[in-house]
């Protein structure tokens, strides 16, 4: 069957193909550490299961309106708005099946093709991949270790030209654990409105910040909140990866195009995953917080031991789930030495490529696993580096 040309242009995300093929090695019995996959290994929150048995029950099997329920949709303008401090409405927000028809619809929504899209790198593959798929042209910011990770202004403003249309941010970010400060934010905000840039804001990782940082959206800053899209979810804050319920707030006057596409792909989001999420947001946050207390249990852990083994060095994120050690000590590549880790060691990780080329040099480690886990692996990453 032949395929059309423009699924050449189409990436994918590595960490679902390393896990497929962790799970083929248990298979013939392996015992295979998972360190590779971006999802956190507790069980939703007992208060949300009950809420999306309840609507079960109560009829919520059935088609709903493209944006989203309405409940929902007020829930999640009056949680943006007393966490922002930006006033939000209803009419601002958008309900998708998990964060990425956000990342999608709003790329494909403002982005011709042959126009730029400048985006982090390393960063989340599915940016580049989807800004390639459109047709216009990814513009890689380097993220660098020195600055943990942080973006260069001068370089990102070095980066926009005529062409140049949208901004993608992650912060926290995936695969780094870096955040970008407030005073970052204010001067990718000047620009953006100097430049009339869209900006699109992962902020996905925002409830899962460590030692005393706080979470600073771009749009509090002045001219942003009509020039910003906002992508969130529940995924990561409430470990429910496979309820697929997401959400972007942004300009009124785009909303229905962004209903549009979902109408064109996937009608609309489950209904009774969308009430669960309403209890999600209003119900009791004590086991999301805790959560981010034994993440950050475990990513000390991480940090400790692989900063231990000769080759290795690893800051110490702020927020999200993962670390991205630097491994050029060891004198082999990312590709390499995550193989090595995985067909040798048993250990299911990601190569810092699989993010972009400036992840040359690196490992991604998701921490999403116990600390029992954890250490094993240590002793396995440690066991095979001696050995080479």
């Amino acid at each position: 069957m032949r395929l059309a040309e423009r699924m050449k242009l189409l990436g994918t995300e590595t960490a679902f193909e390393v896990l497929a093929r962790a799970k083929a090695l248990e298979a013939q019995g392996r015992k295979v550490i998972h360190l590779e996959i971006g999802e956190p290994d507790f069980n939703t929150p007992a208060n949300i299961r009950t809420a999306a048995k309840k609507a079960l029950d109560d009829g919520y099997t059935h088609y709903g309106p493209a944006p989203g329920l309405p409940e929902i949709r007020k829930v999640i303008a009056e949680y943006m708005t007393k966490k922002s401090g930006v006033e939000f409405t209803q009419a601002q927000v958008m309900v998708t099946p998990g964060g990425k028809p956000i990342m999608f619809f709003s790329i494909l929504a403002l982005v011709d093709p042959g126009e730029e899209v400048i985006y982090p790198n390393p960063g989340f593959p599915i940016y580049e991949s989807v800004i390639s798929f459109v047709g216009a042209k990814p513009v890689p910011l380097a993220l660098r270790e020195e600055r943990e990770f942080r973006f260069d202004i001068a370089e990102l403003e070095g980066l926009i030209t005529k062409k140049t249309r949208m901004v993608i941010l992650n912060s926290p970010q995936n695969p780094t654990g870096g955040m970008l400060t407030r005073d970052d934010l204010q001067e990718i905000a000047k620009l953006a409105v100097e430049h009339d840039l869209i900006v699109l804001s992962d902020e996905i990782y925002s409830r899962i910040i460590y030692d005393g940082f706080t979470h600073t959206s771009i749009v509090q800053f002045p001219g942003m909140q009509e020039r910003t899209i906002v992508l969130d979810g529940f995924s990561k804050t409430y470990a429910m990866t496979g309820w697929r319920l997401g959400y972007g707030l942004m300009p009124e006057a785009l909303l229905p195009y962004v209903a549009q596409l979902q109408i064109n792909s996937n009608s609309c989001t489950a209904s009774f995953s969308q009430i669960a999420g309403i209890e999600a947001l209003v119900g009791p946050q004590d086991e999301a917080q805790r959560m981010v207390v034994e993440f950050k249990r475990r990513r000390d852990v991480i940090v400790d031991g692989l900063n231990k083994i000769p080759g290795f060095k690893c800051l110490k994120p702020r927020g999200a789930f993962y670390v991205f050690p630097n491994i050029r000590g060891t004198g082999r590549s990312s590709r390499e030495l995550a193989e090595l880790l995985l067909n040798q060691a048993d250990v299911a990780c990601l190569s810092g490529t699989a993010f972009g080329d400036y992840g040359e040099g690196y490992l991604r480690f998701s921490y999403a696993n116990s600390v029992e886990n954890i250490q094993i692996a240590l002793e396995r990453i440690s066991g095979l580096v001696s050995r080479l």
